[in-house]
């Protein structure tokens, strides 16, 4: 009987160690194998339950390990899907930024190479040119339902012609003084833009600004002013024309709320999108601009200029109306993409190339004095940017 009773309590300390071996160790099937063993030769209820106990903790624990590597599947899933996602946003605002400073700046050059390289004289003609391919392409895309615009009703037409008049004058005097002015000193002369409308939302909205932003006004004033001094190939019609056309922008973005606001309430959906103002403002400009065309005498001048014979002149002006509308669509997509903020300094360092292209492709004569002038009015407008960003946020 001694013997009996000492062999049974080996046999379940044997049980006991190999059901604990199970639990800590990874030879599942071989330990419990040798577990069922034992059990089939001893057939206590309680030894049985034992095993029975061991062998729920090892397959819970299983599925503790697969439930965690799940979790951390979804998780790598998770953070993977969120690194396309930012990867996408990030190039498609790199993308519309890049298409925008292309296309502002081959506008410009483009505008300034057909009025000087090829002397024509006629630059509200190729204004009323372009606007009218403007028309034609977002009438058609309209009218395929690629995109959507508001109908033009005399009601519409009525609040929007006041802004309109504005935008055809901002548009003919930028021909103007594109005719006269070098590329860089027409880029820093902009700045003056931003100082008369600080002035005029500081009157008209009771706006204030903060000491960066007036500090970065008065660098503008400056550069404009030692730049103009400066000015290898200054003409006076044609500074005289880039001052008339900043006061037209800077009113031109002081009226064009209220006037968007106004214009909503005598639409038909009650909204006024960016593809139906580009369409609205092109096709009002076109009365506008053949007034302006008698008025300037620009008739008799199109009919002497050889000019207008040449096919590889035609190719460069339709090129400008579709860079012109360019403009428009990729200034609305970075906007989508990006915010007001980026879409200001980008435009303020999109300036710096532009004014380096204009001096080296039309051979600008320079001195080290309005280069520094030129470099100085850039990075104002630069800071004058970051100084609104600052002010906005």
């Amino acid at each position: 009987m001694k013997e009996m009773k000492g062999a049974k309590s080996k046999t379940s300390s044997i049980i006991m160690e190999d059901t604990s071996t199970v639990s800590r160790s990874g030879d599942r099937g071989l330990k419990l194998h040798e577990t069922n063993v034992v059990v089939e030769q001893i057939s206590s209820p309680l030894r049985k339950d034992v095993v029975n106990r061991s062998s729920f903790t090892m397959r819970s624990h299983e599925n503790d390990e697969i439930d965690l590597e799940g979790a951390k599947l979804e998780k790598d899933r998770d953070k993977t899907t969120r690194s396309n996602r930012a990867f996408k946003i990030q190039n498609k605002a790199l993308l519309s930024g890049f298409a925008y400073c292309i296309s502002s700046c081959s506008m410009i050059l483009v505008n300034k190479f057909v009025l000087s390289s090829y002397d024509f004289n006629a630059g509200i003609s190729l204004m009323l040119y372009q606007n009218f391919i403007s028309v034609i392409i977002v009438s058609s895309l309209s009218f395929l339902g690629i995109v959507s615009t508001e109908p033009l009703t005399w009601r519409l037409i009525k609040v929007w012609l006041p802004v309109n008049v504005i935008f055809v004058g901002m548009l003919v005097t930028s021909m103007f003084s594109l005719k006269y002015i070098n590329v860089a000193m027409v880029t820093v002369l902009k700045n003056v833009t931003n100082v008369i409308t600080a002035v005029g939302e500081m009157y008209l909205f009771n706006k204030h600004h903060d000491n960066r932003v007036w500090t970065a006004l008065f660098l503008m004033i400056i550069s404009a002013i030692s730049g103009g001094i400066t000015d290898l190939s200054f003409h006076a019609i044609g500074y005289a024309w880039q001052l008339t056309n900043c006061f037209l922008t800077a009113s031109y973005s002081l009226t064009l709320r209220r006037v968007m606001d106004t214009a909503k309430q005598v639409t038909k959906s009650g909204n006024l999108n960016e593809f139906s103002m580009v369409l609205l403002n092109n096709t009002l400009s076109l009365p506008l601009g053949i007034i302006l065309i008698f008025i300037f005498n620009e008739v008799e001048y199109l009919y002497t200029t050889p000019l207008l014979r040449l096919p590889v002149f035609w190719l460069v002006i339709t090129l400008s109306g579709f860079l012109g509308l360019a403009i428009s669509f990729t200034s609305m997509w970075f906007l989508h993409q990006t915010s007001a903020t980026t879409y200001s300094l980008v435009g303020s360092l999109n300036k710096i190339p532009l004014s380096i292209t204009g001096i080296v492709l039309f051979k600008v004569p320079t001195s080290l004095e309005n280069s520094a002038s030129i470099f100085f009015g850039l990075l104002a407008g630069i800071f004058f940017a970051r100084a609104k960003m600052r002010e906005r946020s």
